[in-house]
This record gives structure tokens, C-alpha cells and sequence, in this order.
């Protein structure tokens, strides 16, 4: 795999470049590769809705320099800052054992390790895919798209203390959830370079010796 560190960049240039990628990856021209980067404040809107879970007008966040973007991953409504890691990994799940079902669980696995190496206990929750630090408090949205058996889209893994754009939203449509950061958590400022660096680490452990799926017994199919 190839874990590239795009920066900040606008939320419509990143789709573009997750797009072409998928292309590449599909056809076997690129190896599986994940994104590293941060975007500018938008909101997003899953393929099953989300903008009944919209608080804001949409032209008092424009106002405020806040676009608000249709997607085609998986999931409700969620949103993006400077100070959030997000990844999307371009990656074959036809052949993988454990399917999509296990992606997941990597994904989410490789979260928690990571807030786990800065001394924060997060958990999956089930029923809402994503990492949470108990049943209130989420640290970690995830939605994907597929095609042709590659995804795309992935997770945000909030970093710094400000998550004040949450405040716009139903955090992913979830009556009483709410947001919060490994910053807030570990009780400590985490930079996006600390972040970005121990993250790769433990996606990289997760998905190339990957843990047994969630819930599955050991020596079961």
C-alpha cells in the first residue's frame, strides 16, 4: 500500500482525485493507496439523506465561507475542519477475506489503536459504524462509496479541541450524539502531524495482518 499526505485541500479537489485514483487502482495500474489530509470547513451529505439534519441555512453557512456538498459515500450528514484527520483509502475489497465487513472493522480498528497510543479508550458502537468513546460521544464518523469492488471515501477522525462545526448538524442523523476529539479526550494539544504519523502506523498493522472480524469466534468461518 501507498499512504499519501495531501494537506489541506478543498473537499471537491480531493473527490476528484480519490475519482481518478479509483480508476488506476481498479485497473491495477496504482496499489491500494490511502489519503492523508485535512479540508477546509465543509459539510457533507451521505447517499441516504442528511439534509433534514442540516441546522444551519445553507445561505447563513455560505455566509460563513461553509460549503455544504453532496457525496456519494455511505451514511448520513457530517462535516470537515482544519483539525480533523480524514483518510480514504483506494482500496480491493473483492478478494479480501471478510469483505466489506472486515474493511470496516480495520478501519475502525486502526482508529481505535491510535487513540489508544494517546492514552484515549474509544470502542465501536453497534449498529453505527464509526469509533466512539462511549455510547454518547463520537470521535470518528466513517462512510464509503464502492465501485466495482474498489472503495473509496472513508473516515474523519476529529484531532483538535474545536468541533464547534458540529453545532450545524445532527452529528450523522444520531439524536444525542455528540461530538468530541482525542485532543479533548487525552487532555492534551495533539498536532495532525502526531496524529497522521501514529495513524499510518496502525493502518498499515491493521490492514496488513488484520484483526478477526468483530464478534466472530475464533476457528469460525
Amino acid at each position: 500500500m501507498r499512504i499519501i499526505d495531501l494537506g489541506l485541500m478543498e473537499y471537491e479537489e480531493a473527490e476528484a482525485l480519490q475519482l481518478k485514483t479509483l480508476e488506476t487502482v481498479t485497473a491495477g495500474d496504482e496499489e491500494n493507496t490511502v489519503f492523508l489530509l485535512e479540508h477546509p470547513k465543509v459539510i457533507t451529505l451521505g447517499r441516504q439523506g442528511g439534509a433534514e439534519n442540516l441546522l444551519m441555512d445553507e445561505s447563513l453557512l455560505a455566509a460563513q465561507g461553509i460549503q455544504v456538498a453532496q457525496t456519494t459515500r455511505g451514511g448520513n450528514i457530517t462535516c470537515h475542519f482544519p483539525g480533523q484527520l480524514v483518510a480514504y483509502p483506494i482500496w480491493r475489497v473483492e478478494k479480501r477475506p471478510g469483505g466489506m465487513k472486515q474493511f470496516f472493522c480495520d478501519m475502525e480498528e486502526a482508529v481505535i489503536r491510535t487513540c489508544a497510543h494517546f492514552g484515549v479508550a474509544a470502542i465501536r458502537r453497534q449498529g453505527h459504524p464509526g469509533v466512539w468513546v462511549d455510547e454518547t460521544k463520537k470521535i470518528c464518523s466513517m462512510g464509503i462509496g464502492v465501485r466495482r469492488w474498489v472503495t473509496y471515501h472513508g473516515l474523519a477522525l476529529n484531532v483538535g479541541r474545536d468541533v464547534s462545526l458540529f453545532n450545524a448538524i445532527t452529528l450523522c442523523g444520531i439524536q444525542g450524539a455528540v461530538p468530541t476529539s482525542l485532543s479533548t479526550e487525552a487532555g492534551y494539544d495533539i498536532t495532525m502531524k502526531d496524529a497522521k504519523y501514529v495513524f499510518s502506523n496502525e493502518f498499515r498493522k491493521a490492514f496488513t495482518h488484520p484483526p478477526m472480524v468483530a464478534g466472530q469466534a475464533p476457528g469460525k468461518p
